[in-house]
């Protein structure tokens, strides 16, 4: 809701024949260089494609094959159950309260694939550091591929890439659209040890992303003008104000390291909640199966100015 970082778009704006008449690079070099730099691994450790989202199909295919099983704490992203079945693999969700209280339940019926999204989609929790270390120190060299998504992880201010390069099961997932406001252009990109990176890479094929999606996707990691640093301090303020105003209203989210809140549902019914806001020309996405809550509500953080747009329109529903 900040737009697009500006370091992209004037990439973009600079584009000329060469940008659109020629094949981008193979395997997307410009932003794998830019990765390597921005976080200090080696540009073999880093993996890229047309979307984090590829990202993961590609890594699903590399971990295993038809007939895997992939373990996931559950709520989480939408994608994680499609994604294995479309890999023709067996989804296994784990209630997200019995995966936190024992990382170990993640690894029961010997998974090949385990889905970590930190912070959480669509919840905002952020399973802790140790948390994560318990969960890999249980895991062998021939153990299942774990995947840590990291698409929030800019407004958390915590990254596990750092870990990544040097552990043989770990894969570290990050994508341009969210801090940097690039969803668009679907440039994602992973961090792991050399080897597992080059598996994605085969599993994925060449020219995945655009010349001009990866120029732009790193001009954006660089972040030369500090401007995602700017957007992220902004919106983590904006969170946490927004979390006082529902709180105030007798609508407390739940704890959340990402961009997005997700609190009670009005009615009780998410769904026809999320319709009645749209009405007020506010959008909000409704959700089911919350275990703190049952049905609610989440809603992106903006500007505040934004952010007033949806209290009042909040407010006119909860009048009405």
């Amino acid at each position: 809701l900040w737009g697009t970082h500006p370091a992209a778009l004037a990439r973009i704006r600079a584009a000329g024949t060469d940008d659109l008449a020629r094949y981008p690079e193979l395997y997307a070099d410009r932003l794998r260089e830019a990765v390597s730099a921005r976080f200090a691994v080696d540009v073999e450790c880093v993996t890229t494609g047309c979307g984090s989202d590829d990202v993961l199909d590609s890594a699903f295919r590399a971990a295993a094959g038809p007939g895997a099983a992939v373990s996931y704490a559950d709520p989480t992203f939408s994608m994680i159950e499609p994604l294995a079945r479309m890999n023709g693999m067996e989804p296994r969700p784990v209630p997200w309260p019995e995966a936190l209280a024992d990382a170990g339940r993640l690894l029961e019926g010997d998974p090949s694939l385990v889905y970590v999204c930190r912070p959480n989609n669509p919840t905002g929790e952020q399973a802790p550091l140790a948390w994560v270390d318990d969960l890999l120190s249980r895991i062998g060299p021939e153990g299942p591929l774990v995947i840590v998504d990291e698409a929030y992880a800019d407004f958390a201010g915590e990254t596990l890439i750092p870990w990544a390069p040097e552990h043989p099961r770990l894969l570290v997932a990050r994508t341009s659209s969210k801090a940097y406001g690039l969803a668009g252009l679907r440039a994602g990109f992973a961090v792991a040890s050399p080897a597992v990176a080059l598996e994605i890479e085969k599993s994925r094929g060449p020219y995945k992303v655009t010349r001009l999606g990866a120029d732009a996707a790193a001009a954006a990691v660089e972040d030369a003008e500090g401007w995602m640093a700017r957007t992220v301090a902004e919106a983590v303020a904006s969170r946490e104000r927004l979390t006082g105003e529902l709180t105030r209203r007798g609508l407390p989210p739940l704890p959340s390291r990402s961009n997005f809140l997700l609190f009670p549902s009005l009615s009780g019914s998410a769904r026809d909640d999320a319709l009645r806001l749209r009405e007020h020309g506010v959008a909000v996405r409704p959700f089911t199966g919350i275990p703190e809550m049952g049905e609610g509500l989440r809603v992106t953080v903006g500007p505040w100015p934004l952010m007033e747009r949806f209290l009042a329109a909040l407010d006119a529903e909860r009048g009405s």
